[in-house]
């Protein structure tokens, strides 16, 4: 008899005809706008101006970038899971979660705990579910908590599974308005014994604070010289008369040896750490990574999960199951484009009907065989030099599918030591861990390289978005943590594009075009700030001189810069209506791009480019998930934070009184002169650019709070904008 499916994958018939009309109909005002550039350049004396020409290689530029994105809308599917079809429990297989915290300061013990609970509490066989915290920072206060919560899981576990509880994260769970039990809800055992739990929980939660408070200020070991520390807590749990009580998932700390001397790679070398690790202990064919602040929202993700793992049609090259990254502090404006809409609503849905979606950093099932490459052909002394000297850990590759099939609570010391020895920092010397094996070290964005090469082997993805989120975490909510982290982002994908493994060298003859395409996109990315610099200054420079950059109105060619620019603008907004936003959420999301162009991506680049020269060094900074109630107060108003560094600030400030100043003389220029013909497409530019970001204009000129633009900052800008005046006169009069 013929088993049922396990999933079902729809193409989104509709949105691929939208969007495949708008790709040709906006490509050919491209080719039409290119064909009177070049021949104004061919034909026309005198010959065009430099910024003519510059201009007219940031428009190339961003439509290459353009049809590179073109990509991800060409095929865009959803996916359905059915875990009602799943085998039973007994013959589901393992899996491992990993979660990686750095720095107790910036990301509160109290969170990371509810992070591990709630992957605890997962709808999945207890037997089969273990639980692996990296603390890279080696924090006393992070190990005590998690002998906290291994405590407070005793009761939390079973009361979430009797009452069937749908929000499995105490501290959300307790903090939350509604019911969130599918069981008798207002029943009086119920009540009676949430009551009870609420208890145990506020004690756990003063436990866990108290240690940061005793701790915080007294912690003698250095987050970058520590010895490795694991500690296994898998004791048998009984209640107070000593009787068993169910089984309990395995909970494990790792945090790995760290000397200045030696280099960690980041994120990426504690996930390596956690692979070993775990490989000689429980050995999970799958493997969940998290954030420590990403929580599991819904507990029957693991379920979703292994609809697609366990389906024998697309498991064989299947790699990893994508969930999208939601936020649970994103407010309605969503003023930073906190919630990465056009990223996992389109893009990632898009790629989902090519080879699927990249790796993005949490919330996916990794299949572990995945990051071990092909071991066919491997014998022992292969497989030494590639995975290191662990005996423990080369039976344990073979073994990948047994779960538990090492697991052995008997030899605890033994095991111990061999953990210690895998979780040190010489281990990976003359190994092929960061290199061809594990999470991949090439760049400090591990997950965006790691899942570009495993889609060039050959392998796939896929994108599950189900209606409930699966994982909640905090997104940034101030300009300044937004831009840092979009620096550190766009480093390591431009660090990979000028590298061996950019995607139109190395990817091209190894993925399909499209996927090729996908990636291509996200290598250009951070150019973006070439165009946004040139198209913010220049033609604003040129109308206070008196030099057209664009056809005159009454000019037919003036049509095809105004399709293009109506065009994107109304696909643009198309997308933001279809996913249930606002007219709102399209300016935000502009005003970010601008923002993130000529700040992220031009520093991003930059630090690329000097990496790449060998004149700087990766770093890596945990994003402040502390947030203080001043920086709160003004998020929820929907304000922005202009708490940042003079570097920041000054690029977006100096651009800005640039685009006022050339507003209001080209409107001058326009009534006095009588160019309006000749001057309205580059008047316009400055006012959409004015429009797009009249919050930061309001910063600067009416705001009173402590997140308005700094004066010094504001006086800066203007002294940068006065000697771009003069020169810009100066050359173009020249």
């Amino acid at each position: 008899m013929k088993s049922l499916p396990l999933h079902a994958c729809t193409p989104s018939i509709s949105s691929a005809i939208i969007n495949r009309s708008y790709s040709m109909l906006h490509f050919t005002a491209l080719v039409a706008l290119f064909y009177y550039r070049l021949s104004s350049i061919l034909l026309s004396k005198p010959k065009p101006s430099l910024p003519y020409l510059l201009v007219f290689a940031s428009e190339m530029l961003l439509s290459i970038i353009w049809l590179f994105d073109q990509a991800f809308t060409w095929r865009p599917v959803s996916r359905t899971t059915f875990p009602e079809r799943l085998p039973e429990d007994e013959e589901l297989p393992g899996i491992d979660v990993f979660i990686c915290t750095a720095d107790h300061k910036k990301e509160p013990p109290l969170e990371v705990m509810n992070t591990v609970l709630s992957a605890m509490a997962l709808d999945y066989p207890s037997d089969k579910l273990s639980v692996y915290l990296s603390d890279d920072g080696g924090s006393s206060v992070t190990l005590l908590g998690m002998r906290e919560a291994w405590l407070f899981a005793r009761s939390w576990l079973p009361f979430c599974r009797r009452f069937g509880l749908k929000t499995r994260c105490p501290g959300v769970y307790f903090s939350s308005l509604e019911d969130n039990s599918d069981g008798p809800l207002h029943s009086l055992e119920y009540e009676e014994e949430k009551e009870k739990i609420k208890g145990k929980y506020e004690l756990f939660k003063e436990r866990v604070n108290k240690a940061g408070e005793n701790i915080g200020s007294e912690e003698a070991t250095s987050s970058k010289d520590h010895s490795p520390v694991i500690e296994v807590m898998d004791d048998e749990p009984k209640d107070d008369a000593g009787i068993k009580q169910a089984k309990m998932p395995l909970l494990v700390y790792v945090s790995r040896e760290k000397r200045p001397s030696h280099s960690h790679h980041f994120k990426a070398g504690a996930l390596n750490v956690l692979l070993r690790v775990s490989g000689i202990t429980t050995n999970s064919p799958y493997i969940l990574v998290l954030d420590c602040d990403m929580y599991c929202n819904d507990p029957t993700s693991a379920r979703q999960a292994m609809c697609f793992h366990l389906d024998p049609k697309i498991s064989p090259s299947l790699a990893f199951i994508q969930f999208p990254q939601k936020f649970r502090n994103i407010n309605k404006n969503d003023i930073y484009d906190g919630q990465l809409r056009k990223v996992f609503v389109i893009r990632w849905q898009g790629m989902d009907g090519i080879q699927g979606p990249m790796l993005s950093g949490t919330g996916f099932y990794m299949k572990r065989e995945a990051l071990y490459g092909n071991l066919s052909q491997k014998d022992v002394l292969h497989l030494k030099q590639s995975f290191g000297h662990s005996n423990e850990f080369i039976m344990s590759v073979h073994k990948i599918y047994q779960y538990g099939a090492i697991k052995n609570t008997e030899s605890s010391g033994k095991l111990q030591q061999e953990a210690q020895f895998l979780a040190s920092c010489t281990y990976e010397k003359n190994t092929l861990w960061g290199e061809q094996m594990g999470f991949l070290y090439h760049s400090v964005v591990e997950d965006y390289f790691t899942g570009f090469i495993l889609h060039c082997k050959g392998k796939t993805s896929v994108f599950c978005n189900p209606s409930k989120p699966a994982f909640l975490g905090s997104s940034t909510t101030n300009l300044n943590d937004l831009l840092v982290q979009g620096t550190r982002w766009n480093f390591g994908l431009f660090e990979v594009t000028l590298s061996k493994f950019c995607p139109f060298i190395y990817g091209l003859s190894r993925m399909p075009l499209l996927q090729t395409m996908c990636y291509g996109y996200l290598a250009l990315q951070p150019l973006y700030f070439l165009p946004l610099w040139c198209l913010a200054t220049l033609p604003q420079l040129c109308l206070l001189n008196g030099i057209p950059i664009y056809p005159q109105v009454s000019s037919s060619w003036f049509m095809v810069f105004s399709f293009i620019f109506l065009a994107s603008l109304l696909k643009h907004l198309e997308e933001v209506l279809s996913t249930g936003a606002s007219i709102q959420t399209l300016l935000n999301e502009q005003r970010i791009w601008m923002m993130k162009s000529v700040t992220a991506y031009t520093y991003g680049s930059l630090d690329a480019i000097l990496k790449c020269f060998g004149m700087r060094e990766a770093s890596f900074l945990p994003t402040n998930k502390v947030a203080d109630d001043e920086q709160v107060a003004l998020y929820q108003m929907g304000k922005l934070n202009f708490q940042s560094s003079t570097m920041i600030l000054t690029p977006i400030i100096t651009l800005i009184i640039l685009n006022m100043v050339s507003f209001i003389g080209g409107v001058a220029r326009m009534f006095i002169a009588r160019s309006w013909d000749d001057t309205f497409g580059q008047v316009f530019l400055s006012l959409y650019i004015l429009m797009v970001n009249y919050p930061v204009i309001e910063g600067m000129l009416l705001r009173k709070d402590k997140g308005r633009v700094p004066t010094p900052v504001t006086l800066l800008s203007l002294i940068i904008t006065i000697f771009l005046l003069s020169l810009g006169h100066m050359t173009l009069n020249w």
